[in-house]
C-alpha cells in the first residue's frame, strides 16, 4: 500500500513542497529511502522506528520504500521525521484520514517528543502559497509559523498528542498570531553613558538616519567599540516588511529563539576577527546565511578591522555594494539579502598611537604603512563616513554634565527616516544609502553654491566616482536631518569632512 503526506524543503530563501511517499510491500524487511536525502534524513529511519515503538505504535515489518519528491532537489535536516512517521502509519493502516491539505515538519526524539527545526517561517509562507490550509510544526516553532495569515498552525509537543488530534479524540488548539511571542527586552547600552566624542556621535546619528557605512579610527581606549555597540539604540524602527525578511533569514539559520514570532529589533552582529570568508558571506554544501546576511536590516560590526584576514575583508566588497550575496556551490547557487550598515573600527597603527597628540608612536614608518595597507582602497572607498575618534580629555570624563540620551537621538533619526519613506515610496529604495545611481540626482537636488563646493572637494581630494556618489548620499541625509528639501552648502561641507581621514592616514607621507 502507498500513502502520501506533505512536508516542505528549503533552498536558500525559498521553500518548496515535498511529497513524502511511503510504500509497503512483501519481501524481506528493509527500509530504503530515495529522493536525494542527506545523512540526517537517512537517519530518520532509526528515530522513526524507536519513536513508534516507544509510543505504542506498530512499526511495519515489511519492505519499506520512502520517496521524497521532487527527486532532483536535495533534502537535508531532520525535519522529515514527523511526515515520514505519519506516512508509514497511513500506509500500514494505523491512521486513516486527517491529513488532507496539511503539511508536517518536525524532528522526533526516540520517545516521540517533537523537537524544533529551522526554516519554519519561509516554509509556512510557501505552504500558504501552495494552497495548504494546515501546518503541523514543533510547539517551539509555532509562534514563528503563526505569523502567516490564512494558515492554521498546530503546535505539536509529542507524537501521541498529534495522533489523538488526527483521529479526532483531542484537538490541538491552533496557535494564534495575537498570542505569539515577542523578543525579550534585552538591555541596550545608551549614548548617555559616553562622555565627550560629540563629533563621533553626530556622525553616527547621520549614519543611522541614512543607513550609511562607517569607519571609526582612533587610539586604544578612545571609545570606538563603545560608540559602535550603542549604535543599535538609535537605529530607526523596523518596518513590517523588514521584520519578515529578517526573521526569514534567522529562521533559515536556526537562530530564532523558541517561542519568538518575529525579530523586531535590528540585528547587531560582531564576529571575531578569526572568522573565515565563508563564515562572513555564508556557505556549506547547501549554502546557509553568513554573518553579513544575519545582519540584514541591521549592523555588521568588525572591530579591529586590520586583524581580519584579507580574504575575509575583500569578500564583503560586492555584498556591501549590492545588498545581496550570491553563493555558488556544486549543488547550486543561492542568494541572500544583506542590506547592512557596515561599521568598522581600527587603530591607526600596530601600537595604536600614530598621530596621538600626547603619546609617542613606537612603530616604524614601514610598520604603520603595512598595517594600514591591510585595509584595501576599494573597501575603504565603500565606507561613507570616516570618523576620527580622538582620546577623551580628563575634563570631559570627569564632567557631571549629562550627555544626550539615545532616545532623543533616535527621535531625530526616525523623523529623517520618515522623510525618506515618503520620498522613496513605490521605488523599492529603503534609505538614502540605497539610492540607485540613476535616481541620485533626482533625489539629491542642490543649488549652484553647493555644486561648486562639491566640485572643489572632488578635485582637491581626488575622489572616485563611487566616493562622489556616497558623499552626495550623505549630503542628502544631513539635509533630511535639517528638514531641508534642497542640499545646501553647509550640508556639503559637513559631508565632505567625513571623507578626509583616508587622505590623512593612507595618503600621508610617512
Amino acid at each position: 500500500m502507498v500513502a502520501q503526506v506533505f512536508s516542505m524543503g528549503l533552498y536558500g530563501m525559498d521553500a518548496f513542497p515535498v511529497p513524502v511517499e511511503a510504500d509497503l510491500s512483501s519481501g524481506l524487511p528493509a527500509f530504503e529511502m530515495v529522493g536525494l536525502p542527506d545523512a540526517a534524513v537517512k537517519e530518520s529511519r532509526d528515530r522513526v522506528r524507536a519513536a513508534m515503538k516507544n509510543c505504542g505504535c506498530d512499526f511495519p515489518v515489511r519492505r519499506i520504500t520512502v520517496n521524497l519528491a521532487p527527486a532532483d532537489k536535495r533534502k537535508e535536516g531532520p525535519i522529515y521525521d514527523l511526515p515520514l512517521l505519519i506516512a508509514l502509519m497511513k500506509a500500514s493502516g494505523q491512521l486513516d484520514g486527517g491529513t488532507d491539505n496539511s503539511v508536517f515538519v518536525g524532528e522526533l526524539s526516540l520517545t516521540g517528543e517533537v523537537r524544533p527545526v529551522r526554516g519554519v517561517l519561509p516554509m509556512a509562507i510557501a505552504a500558504k502559497e501552495n494552497g495548504f490550509r494546515k501546518f503541523y510544526v514543533p510547539a517551539d516553532n509555532a509562534a514563528e509559523g503563526a505569523v502567516v495569515d490564512g494558515l492554521t498552525v498546530y503546535p505539536v509537543k509529542n507524537l501521541l498528542q498529534l495522533l489523538r488530534h488526527l483521529t479526532g479524540r483531542e484537538a490541538i488548539p491552533p496557535a494564534r498570531r495575537d498570542e505569539t511571542g515577542r523578543e525579550p527586552a534585552a538591555p541596550v547600552p545608551d549614548f548617555a553613558e559616553v562622555r565627550g566624542q560629540e563629533q563621533a556621535k553626530r556622525a553616527l546619528e547621520i549614519a543611522a538616519a541614512g543607513g550609511h557605512n562607517v569607519l571609526l579610527i582612533g587610539p586604544p581606549g578612545s571609545g570606538k567599540s563603545m560608540l559602535a555597540k550603542r549604535l543599535p539604540s538609535i537605529l530607526p524602527d523596523m518596518t513590517f516588511e523588514e521584520t519578515i525578511e529578517t526573521t526569514k533569514i534567522h529562521s533559515i539559520a536556526g537562530a530564532v529563539p523558541p517561542g519568538i514570532s518575529l525579530i523586531r529589533t535590528r540585528p547587531f552582529r560582531s564576529p571575531h576577527h578569526t572568522v573565515s570568508p565563508a563564515g562572513l558571506s555564508g556557505g556549506g554544501s547547501i549554502p546557509r546565511p553568513g554573518e553579513i546576511s544575519l545582519a540584514h536590516n541591521g549592523v555588521l560590526f568588525l572591530d579591529e578591522l586590520p586583524e581580519f584576514s584579507r580574504s575575509a575583508m575583500e569578500v564583503l566588497r560586492q555584498p556591501i555594494e549590492n545588498g545581496w550575496v550570491t553563493i555558488s556551490r556544486v549543488g547550486g547557487t543561492v542568494s541572500y539579502p544583506c542590506s547592512v550598515m557596515f561599521v568598522a573600527a581600527m587603530n591607526p597603527c600596530p601600537c595604536g598611537y600614530f598621530g596621538h597628540p600626547k603619546r609617542r608612536c613606537t612603530c616604524t614608518p614601514q610598520a604603520v604603512s603595512r598595517y594600514l595597507a591591510r585595509v584595501s582602497g576599494p573597501l575603504l572607498d565603500r565606507l561613507d563616513l570616516h570618523i576620527e575618534v580622538p582620546p577623551v580629555e580628563f575634563e570631559e570624563l570627569s564632567s557631571e554634565k549629562q550627555a544626550e540620551c539615545s532616545a532623543d537621538i533616535r527621535a531625530r533619526v526616525n523623523a529623517a527616516r520618515e522623510i525618506q519613506n515618503r520620498r522613496f515610496r513605490g521605488t523599492g529604495i529603503s534609505c538614502n544609502a540605497r539610492i540607485t545611481p540613476d535616481r541620485l540626482h533626482d533625489f539629491c537636488p542642490m543649488d549652484e553654491k553647493s555644486r561648486t563646493l562639491l566640485k572643489t572637494a572632488f578635485d582637491r581630494f581626488g575622489l572616485s566616482a563611487r566616493a562622489y556618489d556616497r558623499v552626495l548620499k550623505v549630503c542628502r541625509t544631513i539635509a533630511d536631518l535639517d528638514r531641508s528639501e534642497t542640499i545646501e552648502p553647509r550640508h556639503v561641507a559637513e559631508a565632505v569632512q567625513y571623507r578626509s581621514l583616508d587622505r590623512k592616514y593612507w595618503m600621508k607621507e610617512l
